[in-house]
């Protein structure tokens, strides 16, 4: 298929930012996923019941989906024309490799017990655990280095802060930078304690199966070990049919809340942009717009900030949805449960918008300079707070005449007003040394 005959951006305009992620939810991948997952089980399964007189061959076995081809995935699809069923299409081919490698180990031992559900949820989980710690994790990681790179860069530079967007009391470029890099790293410490957890006992849970076959087997614990050992996942102890998905929807509000960080980031530099407190950098041959040759769009986090609110509406719905589920089980989590890869792809190309956008940005520092120069106004926090430590009466009361009632309070006004004040000369000079470009409290600093 070519990548403009695709429905979703993701695997069509976005295919070439997107592509990493393939190897992890492509219907192959989530194939492949479902045959190592069997494989594994049988290599551990006959370990379990030590059946086999001969060594087995794990090398061989493993190599079914470690030489994994789309030949392979073809030909379980081929097989699940008839059968109807994608797992059961998976046993069967299973079998029949080994039936073509002339191998004499027990065939029906190849999911052996299991629901496939069983299956499925155990390869769901290795699915997200892996494609988050070789794609995901280290894109946030890397653009929070980058925010942090820069927010040391510009760790002096003063600037007016809006609150209400209304001038405020000054801050530092950089501990605004700093706000977003601490906060992703808060989040990203919370995500990492969430545990990747799998579904693996039998048809409700109970190893109804296993335990009738083979009574003398504590299967609890094979189960128990058999994921961790084998696929790196942790096993839920009460089940019914399917996982209980609380988990994974914690993972999924994780994301949701690093992307939150996110656009909240995104609407601030659009913001900051608009401003004029950065200007963009211009790459040759790019067009703004289509009518108005002078515009330099922030495009970059505009993409950003739409692909994370797509993310997030899936973070949200499979949060909400996965968990619930009929009695014992229904199909809703099923179909579901195949999208598991689009937020995470809509995170990866606003991650790279983002990065991009951070790349062009360029430091307007004298545009800084003049908003604090044009709101002197600002320092009358400083002044009146001054005032009540050393115990004048109502200061605030008397700033806010003042600020008030001049139509623009400058440098001139402020310290006209300050010599008006009955207070100590040493007084007097630590109010006339505070300036919009000083007025920073610890935000160097921090």
């Amino acid at each position: 298929m070519d990548i403009l005959d695709a429905i979703s951006p993701i695997d069509g305009r976005y295919r070439g930012k997107t592509e990493p992620l393939a190897a992890y939810f492509s219907e192959s991948a989530l194939i492949r996923y479902r045959v190592k997952v069997e494989i594994e089980y049988y290599i551990a399964l006959m370990q379990q019941l030590g059946c086999v007189d001969q060594p087995i061959d794990t090398d061989a076995l493993r190599s079914l989906y470690r030489d994994w081809t789309l030949q392979s995935a073809a030909r379980i699809k081929e097989i699940e024309k008839t059968t109807n069923h994608d797992v059961k299409a998976v046993e069967y081919f299973i079998k029949e490799r080994l039936d073509a490698m002339g191998s004499t180990l027990p065939r029906e031992l190849v999911h052996f017990g299991l629901t496939s559900q069983d299956i499925n949820n155990t390869a769901f989980p290795m699915m997200i655990k892996e494609a988050h710690e070789a794609v995901m994790l280290p894109a946030y990681k890397e653009l929070v280095e980058k925010l942090e790179s820069l927010a040391r860069e510009w760790r002096t530079i003063p600037m007016l802060a809006h609150t209400h967007g209304q001038p405020a009391s000054p801050t530092a470029l950089g501990k605004e930078l700093m706000v977003f890099v601490y906060r992703l790293k808060e989040q990203l410490d919370a995500l990492a304690h969430v545990p990747f957890t799998g579904k693996f006992g039998g048809a409700t849970g109970n190893y109804n199966a296993h335990k009738v076959a083979y009574p003398q087997f504590d299967w609890r614990q094979f189960g128990d070990k058999f994921l961790e050992s084998h696929l790196g996942l942790k096993r839920q102890q009460l089940t019914t049919q399917i996982e209980n998905y609380d988990h994974l929807a914690a993972y999924m509000d994780g994301m949701r809340r690093l992307n939150t960080i996110l656009i909240d980031l995104c609407r601030d530099i659009w913001t900051y942009i608009s401003m004029n407190y950065f200007r963009q950098r211009i790459k040759a041959g790019e067009v703004g717009s289509s009518a108005m040759p002078h515009k330099v769009n922030p495009i970059d986090f505009e993409n950003a900030e739409g692909n994370l609110g797509v993310a997030d509406a899936l973070f949200t719905h499979f949060s909400l949805k996965l968990p619930i589920s009929r009695m014992q089980r229904d199909l809703t989590d099923s179909t579901v449960i195949r999208n598991l890869g689009m937020p995470l792809a809509h995170s990866l190309v606003a991650l790279q918008s983002l990065q991009k956008g951070l790349g062009k940005l360029l430091l307007n520092e004298s545009k800084l300079h003049e908003d604090l120069e044009e709101n002197w106004a600002v320092t009358a926090e400083a002044i009146q707070t001054v005032l009540r430590s050393v115990g004048y009466p109502n200061p605030y009361e008397a700033l806010k005449q003042l600020t008030r009632t001049n139509e623009k309070v400058t440098a001139q006004t402020m310290a006209a007003f300050i010599d008006t004040l009955e207070v100590t000369p040493e007084v007097k000079k630590r109010l006339h040394a505070i300036t919009p470009h000083n007025y920073l409290g610890y935000a160097e600093e921090i």
